[in-house]
């Protein structure tokens, strides 16, 4: 594949990414199944953790785990129709383009989830979604993500700090185990990402009324 090729596939990659990530499965979950609008409910995000206190754990988990394929799904298509085509190379110098593609792929999904046109550009916080595309980048860091969330959270009780304690070790990991420079760069904007999605939640950390994860709705 070409230059042209590589940067007319990262860009056509990263809209349709975005559309796919962009789709509010916690909204529509809510109104669908459970006639309520999640918005109007405990933090009025769209995400996993706020379909817990407003859907229960059935909604939850419905929510995360497609919340986690907009990110897998897109990541994993695109790095096998691209490797298939045989652009697995270095080109001039820079990582190979299967990378470069998935990488911007994964951007696209997580930015499609926090900033949905369906929703007047508001979203998600991107952690499932950006998780998901973790996995399809390498299943290993995608653990890493997922035991730094599962460890944030166990200890504090506090799901936005695993949130971004998990984002933050996504780079690294991704780094260490991948040595790609484009999943690596994902990953470090992925995580400055959930850091800002995330930045009324610090506030209340550090006011100290930050809500703690609760296993029912209330």
């Amino acid at each position: 594949m070409s230059d042209a090729g590589i940067a007319e596939s990262t860009v056509v990659g990263f809209l349709i990414a975005f559309a796919i990530g962009s789709i509010p499965f916690g909204y529509l979950i809510g109104r669908i199944f459970y006639r309520t609008d999640i918005r109007s409910q405990g933090s009025g995000n769209i995400g996993a953790m706020n379909a817990l206190r407003a859907l229960g754990k059935g909604g939850a988990v419905a929510v995360l785990l497609l919340d986690a394929l907009k990110g897998f799904g897109p990541v994993f298509a695109v790095y096998a129709i691209v490797r298939a085509q045989g652009s697995s190379f270095d080109f001039d110098g820079l990582p190979p383009g299967d990378q470069i593609v998935a990488s911007a792929v994964a951007a696209g999904a997580v930015l499609g989830h926090c900033f949905s046109p369906w929703l007047r550009f508001k979203g998600g916080k991107g952690v499932a979604t950006s998780f998901g595309a973790v996995f399809a980048m390498s299943w290993l860091c995608g653990l890493v993500a997922v035991g730094g969330w599962i460890a944030g959270a166990l200890t504090t009780r506090y799901s936005s700090v695993g949130s971004m304690i998990g984002s933050c070790l996504a780079p690294v990991a991704l780094w260490f185990f991948t040595r790609s420079l484009p999943f690596t760069a994902y990953g470090i904007f992925a995580a400055l990402l959930v850091i800002y999605t995330h930045r009324e939640n610090v506030a209340r950390l550090r006011a100290g009324t930050e809500g703690p994860i609760r296993l029912s709705r209330r």
